[in-house]
């Protein structure tokens, strides 16, 4: 990860977590294009891969998982 990626504040990452916990997905939206546009597209990638997603439990994967491949997956199967 990149020295940037380190020093965004975990306080620029709660709302975030906050906004997929409460499945509002307009919100999580807004929330990582704001951080786009202050921190650039790179740093979000590695602050999502790394810190965001490994935080998430199963529902809240699958959550966004199925939010992000909703316009092309009408479904997402569970499988043990």
């Amino acid at each position: 990860m990149t020295p940037v990626a380190t020093q965004i504040p975990i306080t620029a990452i709660i709302p975030i977590l906050t906004a997929i916990g409460d499945r509002q997905w307009q919100q999580f939206k807004d929330l990582e294009a704001d951080f786009v546009t202050q921190h650039g597209v790179e740093v979000w990638e590695e602050v999502f891969n790394f810190r965001v997603l490994p935080a998430l439990d199963k529902d809240s994967n699958r959550w966004l998982l199925v939010h992000w491949c909703g316009e092309g997956i009408n479904w997402v199967k569970d499988v043990a």
